[in-house]
């Protein structure tokens, strides 16, 4: 009888067996929920990041473009290109105003890239017009909270920040664009460049 109830109690768990079980058990996935935490927030972090990043990137990409395929006319008064250099704070902001023919409507379309602020925040918008209608039409929010943005054009082998085709009567051959934004608390800045082909020889 002895032996019986020895062998029943060996087969079983003690109370602190299974309180030194489950306290192992809850520091496990304690530990595991720490690591799915911070390696969900590290990627959520990351997924904004490569998103702004793409958003400036398409952005550039676009604007080279329409630059690319900008149209100035000596005789038509309403084709242009025009950069004004602007400041908001020490941060650079250019107005940048120029016909072009773009896929967004038939013919030729006045394109104006400009910065607003707002609480000291810099957003980028774009205005797309008819360059023969006097509508005004209103801006699109293409990037926010921007560092700063800029255009040179070369002008005789120096880049200059400013340009308009009434003053020096024809287009830059040539046009640097650079889009400043902040990832993670640090400065991002893309650049391209811009060769207006219209009415050029390739």
């Amino acid at each position: 009888m002895s032996l019986y109830s020895n062998r029943t109690r060996s087969s079983g768990f003690t109370l602190i067996e299974i309180l030194i079980a489950l306290a192992l058990l809850s520091v496990i996935l304690a530990a595991i929920y720490g690591t799915f935490f911070l390696s969900h927030r590290a990627l959520e972090g990351m997924d904004e990041s490569m998103v702004r990043l793409q958003e400036s990137r398409r952005a550039l990409d676009i604007l080279k473009r329409e630059l690319d395929s900008s149209v100035y006319i000596a005789s038509d008064r309403n084709t242009m290109l025009r950069i004004v250099d602007r400041d908001f704070g020490g941060r650079q902001a250019v107005e940048l105003t120029f016909t072009t023919l773009s896929v967004l409507r038939p013919g030729l379309s006045r394109i104006t890239y400009y910065i607003e602020e707002d609480d000291g925040r810099l957003n980028l918008f774009k205005k797309v017009e008819s360059p023969y209608a006097d509508q005004e039409t209103e801006g699109v929010d293409i990037i926010e909270d921007m560092e700063a943005f800029s255009i040179e054009a070369k002008y005789n082998d120096i880049w200059v920040r400013t340009w308009d085709t009434e003053i020096n009567g024809e287009i830059p051959s040539e046009l640097r664009i650079e889009l400043t934004v902040k990832v993670k608390e640090r400065r991002v800045t893309l650049f391209d460049t811009a060769s207006p082909k219209v009415g050029r020889t390739i």
